[in-house]
């Protein structure tokens, strides 16, 4: 009788933590997010930093992977993404076991990806209007949202020359990609997409109401891209910055002559005033955050 006892004591015992940990693993539970912001009245360089933890509901909830390509002009920042595009992979698998919807925006290669069910699910979404406009002004072959004077300040870092940081001669400006990183896995539930209206008929099919963008360049592409930051911003939607998962196009030859690391963290800045909060990659994996190998906490600028 005794041993009865104890065996259906330890099976109790089994099944309620299995049923913890499979709480514990839900989808349905909520993103707690530390998000980041700066108030966008204070102009000082380094304005000091607010925090604030909100919730999310994961269903509600999309985050969308801009232009990792398999290629770039700069070799540096191709170096860079390919340092990024592991660390990535594996936050994007912690996001899907969360319930996030994940969208692939490799711009001007979603051809690559003609006749996926990724793709078709883009192509296929029904459609629907936008409370204002979409981007139109074309560049890199997309439709571009612009610095906006009416929104914010000019970007903190110099970016004129393209941004190649390379040393001792600089690259020669192409187009080399030709599709996104394979070391990013592009799952079943997946979508592919580049395109404003189609990522907007994705996020009303699904009732999507929070966007969270990472991915490359943040003083470009993952700011104008016509279904990035300033677009879902104009659109009405809960933008979040994953800011340890980006990085930027900045010579530090040019002004202000900082640090590659720090002249991104310049427009991390930049966002967090003016645009929308940012977080860390750790609040989806539990992890800790991602840093490129040569942005050295010795000699990093330190955040305010």
């Amino acid at each position: 009788m005794n041993r009865l006892v104890l065996s259906l004591a330890l099976m109790s015992s089994l099944l309620a933590s299995s049923v913890l940990t499979a709480s514990a693993a839900s989808p349905e539970e909520a993103l707690t997010l530390n998000l980041r912001h700066r108030k966008k009245s204070d102009a000082r360089p380094g304005a000091r930093a607010i925090e604030r933890t909100v919730r999310w509901e994961p269903a509600k909830t999309a985050l969308i992977v801009c232009d990792m390509w398999d290629d770039h002009w700069c070799q540096s920042a191709a170096r860079r993404v390919g340092e990024l595009a592991g660390p990535m992979n594996e936050m994007l698998k912690a996001a899907r076991a969360r319930g996030l919807f994940v969208i692939h925006a490799p711009s001007t290669c979603t051809g690559f990806y003609e006749g996926t069910p990724q793709r078709q699910r883009a192509k296929e979404a029904r459609f629907h209007p936008t409370p204002v406009p979409l981007a139109a002004s074309p560049r890199w072959g997309t439709a571009w949202c612009w610095t906006d004077p009416a929104h914010e300040a000019v970007l903190p870092i110099d970016d004129t020359d393209m941004g190649c940081d390379c040393q001792p001669a600089k690259c020669e400006i192409r187009a080399p990609w030709t599709r996104q990183i394979a070391t990013l896995e592009i799952a079943e539930s997946d979508a592919i997409t580049d395109d404003g209206q189609e990522t907007w008929n994705l996020l009303s099919d699904r009732g999507i109401e929070n966007v969270i963008l990472c991915g490359v360049h943040l003083n470009m592409c993952v700011l104008g891209r016509p279904f990035a930051i300033r677009q879902q911003v104009k659109l009405g939607k809960n933008v979040a910055l994953m800011r340890d998962m980006t990085d930027t196009m900045y010579n530090p030859e040019r002004p202000p002559g900082v640090r590659h690391f720090d002249g991104t963290a310049l427009v991390v800045e930049h966002v967090e005033k003016y645009w929308c909060p940012s977080f860390l990659s750790t609040d989806i994996t539990g992890r800790p955050a991602f840093t490129f190998a040569g942005d050295s906490p010795k000699t990093a600028r330190k955040q305010p």
